[in-house]
């Protein structure tokens, strides 16, 4: 069974006042079919190129097989109760909410989506070199340094992604939760909040440490209400990318808060092994 944990990531991404550059995903999508078909059509990337989307599908796309199982055991959930009500509430939110507002947006043409996209994954820059410098990954950190300078010009502020199509950079993602976790520091209790979706202690902390001093968004924009609209933007611009993939999940599974949550802890597992 293939999946996406697609939505814990994008849900985390709603109001994120100062805890969420949402990379409990930034949170975060698999490509919609009409990306795949839309090869070439910005005149300058093709969707092969597009960093942000191809990337996310290698990051969520994994089998839910035993090895998430195992990564689950080691994440407590003392507070399933309060966790299957909040993940309820945020399968409502999805459902009569976001979903609706995503799939409205899709007006705007998958070329502009993209560019969008790719414009936020850029500004996240930082605090990729920051977490691959912290985890002492030099070669990395270097590629992160170049991609960031390469794009943010060439590219015209991250709307493109010419170091990955001109010169093969290709994203290297890591937050302070996986620094955390390089350096043997355990993930801690589960938790799912109210419009931040899945966390475990160490990530959730993490995150706010991420935003507060490395996340742009936070640092050069101090009116509350405009760093809100930004994050709901960048938000419903991923999942209108989406093809229904959180749909799909629940369908598929006999219980979805147990799904997600085993996905959860292997995604991250995999993620702090690399």
């Amino acid at each position: 069974m293939r999946i996406t944990v697609l939505f814990p990531f994008l849900i985390s991404a709603l109001l994120v006042l100062d805890s969420g550059s949402a990379y409990a995903l930034e949170n975060p999508s698999a490509a919609d079919a009409e990306v795949a078909n839309d090869a070439g059509g910005d005149g300058w990337d093709e969707s092969s190129d597009d960093d942000f989307i191809a990337e996310l599908e290698d990051e969520f796309n994994e089998e839910f097989d035993a090895e998430a199982k195992s990564a689950d055991k080691d994440i407590p959930d003392p507070l399933e109760p309060f966790n299957r009500a909040m993940f309820a509430f945020n399968d409502k939110l999805y459902f009569h909410v976001l979903k609706p507002i995503a799939r409205g947006y899709r007006v705007v043409p998958v070329p502009v989506r993209r560019s969008v996209a790719r414009f936020f994954t850029n500004l996240q820059g930082p605090v990729r070199i920051v977490n691959n410098a912290l985890q002492l990954k030099m070669k990395n950190t270097g590629t992160e340094l170049l991609r960031l300078g390469i794009n943010t010009t060439i590219g015209v502020g991250g709307l493109f992604d010419p170091a990955r199509r001109y010169w093969g950079l290709r994203r290297k993602d890591e937050d302070f939760g996986q620094t955390l976790g390089h350096y043997g520091v355990g993930p801690g209790f589960y938790l799912v909040l109210p419009f931040y979706g899945s966390y475990t202690l160490r990530d959730g902390l993490s995150a706010m440490v991420d935003t507060l001093y490395l996340d742009p968004i936070y640092r050069y924009i101090d009116e509350l209400w405009i760093r809100l609209a930004v994050r709901g933007f960048s938000m419903v611009n991923t999942l209108s990318l989406d093809k229904d993939t959180y749909e799909a999940l629940k369908r598929d599974a006999l219980d979805p808060y147990a799904f997600v949550k085993h996905a959860y802890a292997q995604h991250r597992a995999g993620q702090i092994k690399e």
